[in-house]
């Protein structure tokens, strides 16, 4: 049976999984694709924290913050309309894909988000 610490555990490392996925990417024609599903991804899983993670149900004091963290992420940062119109205009242009992928990486780095995502996985 899976604990709900195990459960938080598995998708705090899908967001670090997605994030390094966007770090790698090569910023190739077409590869806005690939940035749009990786975000998305790491969207989804944000949105699953913030709804039905319960801050009195994690043990560790950092969750609280961290669950701050990303809502405020979650308001004040979406690239989904942009990709969408991006992707028909400039899939080929690999300036305007690293931009994209760069932003979006800033964004995720911001507050120091990541850093605690990781030193979390490691109380839990």
């Amino acid at each position: 049976m899976v604990t709900y610490n195990d459960h938080l555990r598995n998708i705090l490392v899908q967001i670090l999984e997605s994030y390094n996925c966007l770090k790698e990417v090569k910023d190739k024609p077409g590869d806005l694709a690939n940035i749009k599903k990786e975000m998305l991804k790491i969207n989804g899983f944000l949105k699953v924290i913030t709804n039905k993670i319960d801050v009195e149900k994690i043990p560790s004091s950092n969750f609280k913050p961290l669950k701050s963290k990303f809502q405020q992420y979650l308001q004040n940062y979406s690239f989904e309309q942009e990709i969408e119109t991006m992707i028909p205009l400039y899939s080929d242009d690999t300036h305007r894909i690293k931009n994209m992928r760069l932003k979006i990486l800033e964004a995720l780095e911001d507050k120091k988000m990541l850093y605690d995502v990781e030193s979390l996985i490691e109380k839990i």
